[in-house]
């Protein structure tokens, strides 16, 4: 198990990268906030425990970078804030979930969130991958 606080981002980014490669699924303590009976966010959080397969990466309008998973528990698409991150253990095994097509409608609402595309080169290797994204993000 990999605890966050000790390794940078690009330390967290560049294993998960690799989980998303190997197509390996990562489990995640992850801090999540609570929400009230009327579904609104309370500002608290909580730590959680999840099973999930990443196959994506993007960055919120905030300048948050999330990353797009399967959840194993539910089947659901979940986010997860990289920096709300706890700890996580990525796995041996491979992916079971199928992954929504592009096609598919979306179940969340988009609003607030920005989307960044980043292309790689086929002979990039993870580490040029990582800090591609690193600047991209920057910009």
């Amino acid at each position: 198990m990999r605890h966050t606080k000790n390794e940078t981002t690009h330390q967290t980014l560049t294993r998960l990268i690799n989980a998303l490669d190997k197509q390996q699924p990562t489990t995640i303590t992850y801090l999540k906030e609570e929400k009230d009976e009327n579904g609104r966010k309370t500002g608290h959080l909580t730590e959680t425990v999840r099973t999930v397969e990443i196959y994506d990466f993007y960055v919120s309008n905030a300048g948050d970078i999330l990353a797009k998973a399967m959840d194993r528990e539910t089947g659901e698409r979940r986010d997860f804030r990289i920096d709300r991150l706890v700890s996580y253990t990525v796995h041996r095994t491979a992916y079971v979930i199928d992954r929504p097509t592009s096609d598919e409608p979306k179940t969340r609402t988009t609003t607030g969130l920005a989307t960044v595309t980043v292309l790689y080169p086929v002979d990039l290797d993870l580490t040029g991958r990582v800090q591609l994204l690193a600047d991209t993000l920057a910009a």
